[in-house]
């Protein structure tokens, strides 16, 4: 890490440090790196002890020592402890406050993306795009919020030139507080949904809380929104500049024309910007994952490579080059099944989505639906809704588990489906042989605390076939 030394760690988050010895290299020598889990930690790290519901930190400063960390962070010192320690009050703020200091150090690019859908698979298209040109630090896994966003800048060294930070919330405020930490150049908004209505009432609660991302932004920075957004396209200026919008529409700045859906295998658009398309020749993109709506995800892509000044066959190439992961329309293919892995989370747009992938199946298509969490008083509705629009679909079957999810069976059965309802995921399984048979395509979607991972396992190791 680039000058944080103890010192400079104290100053940045108000801590008082502690120092075990009169040697200047204790608080002088600088943090090789910062980790909550001590089971991380690696010699010259910083160790910030938390406490948690089931787990304090502060228990496991003698064997951060041991490992051979530099200092730690606490909220309570330990007795006669082995290396300099930082007393502060509040070791999740003080990790906050660390890496917004140690980011304003940076003078990296930093990529900040935010919305209800598709955040993760457009922190993949782009991260993969900017590559192409420069070394690239990216969020992984789900480190997007007020502890991963701090852990992933902090994991930023000398060699990365560009940091692409997904940014999630479900309450107002937090964006606000993810603003002032990421201190974005480049700010992507995929879209304004149908998500965490329980804490934001409705979609314009929904567009004001994520568009706190401009809050702390670089003023002369650049705002890339999904024209298409009927919520988004409103937003007319940031910091005194007109934002990019990217999409299928013809207001948009960078458009996608002349679509082409190929099902499971992807899809392609030709590009044609500030619709100039006869002053212009169009340039064609191909993203290789699943579902048409990643067609709008790769021109978050194209808009930020162009901002970025990649060129058009670097932007090509790293569209192309991206994957699926785990739990996000991840294709898993064997002679027997196919299995569409969309089980990370879900709401109404995104599970509609889904369902029109699976549509564009030519097998017998099996649909494997859960409960949709953070949907407010109108959940039972917007379940509904979800079922009425299967219902519309050619889906040969569907299985609906979870208390929300009978009412998408009640939907998918008054709109003449095939379809059977389970309480709980264990009564399904029960039945699954007599459910799902050899060459079926399934897409399994639901909330990820439904915990539909381990009917993804079942499903693609298939022992009961």
């Amino acid at each position: 890490m680039t000058g944080m030394t103890l010192e400079a760690v104290a100053a940045s988050c108000g801590g008082k440090l502690y120092a075990t010895g009169s040697a200047d290299s204790e608080t002088t020598a600088t943090v090789a790196g910062v980790e909550l889990d001590s089971r991380k930690l690696q010699k010259g790290y910083l160790f910030i002890a938390t406490k948690g519901e089931r787990v304090d930190g502060h228990t496991f400063i003698p064997q951060a020592f041991e490992k051979g960390c530099l200092g730690v962070v606490c909220e309570k010192l330990p007795e006669n402890p082995a290396g300099p320690c930082i007393l502060v009050k509040d070791s999740f703020k003080a990790l906050q406050d660390i890496a917004s200091y140690y980011r304003e150090q940076l003078e990296i690019k930093v990529v900040g993306i935010t919305g209800s859908v598709g955040k993760t698979s457009t922190k993949e298209v782009i991260a993969c795009t900017l590559a192409q040109k420069y070394c690239v630090l990216k969020t992984e896994g789900n480190y997007n919020n007020e502890i991963g966003l701090p852990l992933t800048i902090l994991r930023i060294r000398d060699e990365h030139q560009v940091a692409v930070l997904e940014m999630g919330i479900n309450h107002f405020g937090e964006m606000h507080r993810l603003s002032q930490i990421a201190k974005p150049d480049v700010c992507v908004i995929t879209n304004i949904g149908q998500c965490h209505l329980e804490y934001l009432k409705d979609r314009d609660g929904i567009l004001k809380a994520k568009t706190e991302i401009f809050d702390f932004m670089n003023p002369k920075g650049i705002v890339c929104l999904n024209g298409d957004d009927d919520k988004l396209c409103t937003v007319k200026e940031v910091h005194g500049k007109r934002p990019v919008f990217f999409g299928k529409g013809e207001n948009c700045d960078i458009r996608a024309v002349e679509v082409e859906n190929y099902g499971l295998e992807g899809s392609a658009a030709f590009v044609e910007e500030n619709n100039q398309a006869e002053n212009n020749e169009l340039w064609q993109i191909k993203i290789h994952v699943p579902g048409e709506h990643m067609i709008l995800n790769a021109m978050a892509a194209v808009t930020v490579g162009t901002v970025l000044e990649l060129t058009h066959n670097q932007i090509k190439e790293g569209i192309a080059r991206a994957e699926s992961i785990g739990g996000r329309s991840h294709i898993l293919r064997d002679e027997k099944l196919t299995v569409i892995d969309d089980c990370y989370n879900a709401n109404p747009v995104s599970m509609k989505a889904s369902i029109e992938l699976l549509d564009t199946a030519r097998t017998r298509k099996v649909a494997i639906l859960g409960d949709m969490f953070e949907l407010g008083e109108d959940e039972k509705k917007l379940h509904y809704e979800v079922g009425s629009f299967v219902a519309q679909k050619s889906i040969d079957v569907v299985i609906c588990i979870g208390a929300l999810s009978e009412e998408i069976y009640k939907a998918v059965k008054a709109g003449g489906g095939l379809c059977c309802y389970y309480p709980e995921k264990k009564e399904m399984i029960a039945d699954i042989s007599r459910l799902i048979i050899p060459g079926d395509t399934i897409l399994i979607k639901a909330s990820h605390g439904m915990g539909f991972s381990e009917l993804v396992t079942l499903c693609s190791s298939h022992t009961w076939l």
